[in-house]
């Protein structure tokens, strides 16, 4: 464990195998994974795209790529295992488990209390961790994606983002290492600085700095996973050194980058 965390070897590819036991609370952020898991051991309570949620053991917790969260303990701490899944590869395995169905490709409940999803998830955790053949963990990767995905709903409108918001955080999408002013955003969106700020926190449930900062954090991590020595990835991806990176990293994730570094080899 670094911190309470630990990044378990993964055996299939694409999924990244994360526990932890801390007393920690995480301000907002995103992760550009899917993300499905278990609380085996006390309660936390966090933001969702659904709003305040709370989650207690035995409950499977989850996130969808870019979705803003957060999280604290209730109590003194809570311990969770979680699995992450490469967009692409989730959504794949969501098109295969949807057999030509009308199928919901977002996990819509942020919190779930089903005993036999939470059964299915530890398996799979401990077939992806623990080595077992590829087949056996395929079955269940496959098994866990339909259940999860099963109950849908429309999509909120209210969480569409306007197009002047767009186009700002476009900026800092297209290219997250560059240095971008609220000035040059304000511009591409045509709003003042302060406009700019409240629409973009409203749209996203970030500031556009902490949109930036995160932004890096992502691109940080796809260059870690390419195996780029630490102080090249700081560098590339805009901090203003490695200890920079390394503070935002471990205050998304948890892990430090050198951690993260390792689990992936």
């Amino acid at each position: 464990m670094d911190g309470g965390f630990r990044m378990h070897r993964s055996a299939l590819s694409g999924v990244e195998a994360v526990e932890a036991a801390t007393g920690r609370s995480f301000s907002r952020h995103t992760h550009e994974q899917f993300g499905i898991g278990l609380i085996h051991r006390g309660a936390q309570k966090s933001l969702s795209g659904r709003g305040m949620v709370e989650a207690e053991a035995g409950d499977v917790i989850t996130v969808n790529p870019n979705e803003v969260h957060d999280g604290m303990p209730v109590g003194d701490a809570r311990a969770w295992r979680i699995l992450y899944f490469d967009p692409d590869m989730f959504l794949s395995l969501a098109a295969e488990a949807a057999e030509g169905s009308s199928m919901r490709f977002e996990i819509p409940h942020p919190v779930l209390r089903d005993g036999a999803i939470a059964r299915r998830f530890q398996a799979l955790f401990a077939a992806v961790t623990g080595g077992a053949d590829a087949m056996r963990s395929e079955e269940l990767l496959l098994g866990l994606t339909a259940d999860i995905l099963r109950e849908g709903g429309e999509a909120d409108p209210d969480l569409l983002i306007p197009s002047s918001v767009a186009r700002a955080r476009d900026l800092i999408d297209d290219d997250p290492s560059l240095d971008i002013s609220l000035a040059r955003m304000a511009r591409e969106s045509g709003l003042s600085r302060f406009q700019l700020v409240r629409a973009f926190s409203r749209a996203t449930g970030l500031t556009p700095h902490a949109y930036l900062v995160q932004a890096r954090v992502h691109l940080a991590r796809r260059m870690i996973g390419g195996r780029m020595p630490l102080a090249e990835v700081a560098a590339a991806s805009g901090f203003a050194d490695q200890s920079h990176m390394t503070r935002a990293f471990t205050a998304r994730y948890g892990l430090a980058p050198g951690v993260y570094a390792r689990g992936r080899s």
